[in-house]
């Protein structure tokens, strides 16, 4: 079984999927700061633009019954590491105990000239 999920948070005519659901597992793309009500990325630095990513990272667990508790996998790209303290502070936040297993990459650039994205994989 393999059930695309989509949210209001996607990339105008993008040609993937927010998430697909597996039925015991849950693989969801990588979210970027995308305000859904405006299309735009959200104002502000990387406190903000974290903030935002996983306010779209919990509207696309939620279509699939799920929430960050069920995360056991992430993976942030970075376009400047030199933020990692302000995003990871924004991020033990957001992400509950236990912390699951985590990569954190710098990249050359992300969509839309975002920050930060955070791609997910949650089971159930």
């Amino acid at each position: 079984m393999k059930k695309p999920i989509d949210t209001a948070g996607k990339v105008a005519g993008a040609p993937y999927s927010v998430a697909i659901d597996t039925g015991s597992t849950v693989y969801v793309s990588g979210q970027v700061p995308l305000d859904a009500k405006t299309g735009k990325l959200v104002a502000g630095g990387i406190k903000e633009q974290t903030e935002q990513v996983f306010a779209n990272l919990k509207s696309a667990l939620q279509e699939a019954g799920l929430s960050l508790h069920n995360v056991v996998k992430s993976t942030v790209f970075m376009s400047d590491l030199a933020e990692f303290g302000a995003m990871n502070e924004v991020y033990a936040k957001q992400m509950p105990a236990p912390f699951p297993a985590r990569s954190t990459v710098q990249v050359a650039a992300l969509p839309l000239g975002a920050k930060v994205e955070i791609e997910v994989v949650a089971v159930r």
